[in-house]
């Protein structure tokens, strides 16, 4: 975080932060942070944790490494939303709405795809995301195509994930500390589901409405961070995993480290985007897939055995 404060086009010094968080400032310095860096920081932090968190929430749902919203097609539904919107025309809030709306209706299109035999498993609703995903990506294609010129810088910077135009960081920073606050007492309930839905209702835990509340919990945290920050992938495919090869599988620790450690790399990633050809800007998303490729790559390779 204090990275992200002090660098930019402008660099502050260590002396200089502290005398602007401290209003005592010059006036640029303390535009700088209180209006540009620390509201964008904070909106970065607080949708890396949303991420990483469903992430982890659906791993544990689909007990699968390579689950996260990214791959199962709620970016994807939330991507060609906003980018109706656009073409429409529609304002900032709009476009944020819409974004909303597309991540919650992929993930009913999931939900309801992968239902058969009166029943869903977490390989039938995996591969249903994965397809929804592809049919999410022509379609943002078709509509890419037909754009106007003028439209299609704004569109593409959305799709690669922007942290720009966030605006307030509260709406996914209130949301992190609330699903912090409602996930730790069903860390154990956790724990077991991800043994597997016999072996967890064989224990008392009522699976089916669990699964249904990791999933709307997952979607929804996906649908804010997505409505703030654009389509950002491999947050949650990354955190989570790397995080369990570390610290292990207990989702009393893995949770709120996800959360943690979500937030600090697309903070991370979101100064990296805009200091390395400073002062252009590149999107955010640029930078967490060239860390999330080699990580997929190398997940997929350990998953073949």
């Amino acid at each position: 975080m204090l990275l992200a404060l002090a660098l930019g086009s402008i660099n502050l010094s260590p002396d200089e932060l502290w005398a602007a968080l401290l209003g005592n400032g010059s006036a640029l310095h303390q535009t700088l942070l209180w209006e540009l860096r620390l509201p964008r920081a904070l909106a970065a932090f607080g949708t890396g944790a949303l991420l990483a968190l469903a992430g982890a929430l659906m791993q544990v749902l689909l007990r699968n490494p390579l689950a996260d919203p990214y791959v199962l097609g709620l970016s994807g539904g939330a991507a060609v939303a906003a980018l109706l919107a656009m073409l429409a025309g529609l304002g900032a809030a709009l476009v944020s709405l819409a974004a909303f709306s597309g991540a919650l209706l992929s993930t009913l299109l999931v939900f309801g795809l992968a239902h058969g035999g009166g029943s869903w498993t977490p390989a039938r609703l995996l591969l249903t995301g994965i397809v929804l995903a592809s049919g999410w990506g022509a379609t943002i294609t078709f509509l890419l195509t037909i754009s106007p010129v003028e439209q299609l810088p704004g569109m593409l910077y959305w799709l690669m994930g922007d942290m720009a135009y966030a605006g307030t960081p509260w709406p996914v920073l209130s949301l992190a500390a609330i699903a912090a606050v409602s996930l730790a007492p069903f860390g154990r309930t956790l724990n077991v589901l991800a043994r597997g839905g016999l072996q967890a209702a064989a224990l008392g835990v009522a699976v089916r409405p669990m699964e249904l509340g990791l999933y709307a919990a997952a979607s929804l945290a996906t649908a804010v961070a997505v409505t703030t920050a654009g389509s950002v992938g491999f947050v949650g495919l990354m955190v989570p995993h790397m995080l369990r090869l570390r610290l292990g599988s207990d989702q009393r620790v893995i949770l709120p480290a996800s959360l943690l450690a979500g937030g600090a790399l697309l903070t991370l990633a979101d100064t990296l985007a805009r200091t390395v050809i400073a002062p252009q800007q590149l999107p955010v998303g640029v930078i967490t897939a060239l860390l999330g490729v080699p990580s997929f790559l190398y997940l997929l390779h350990r998953s073949r055995g």
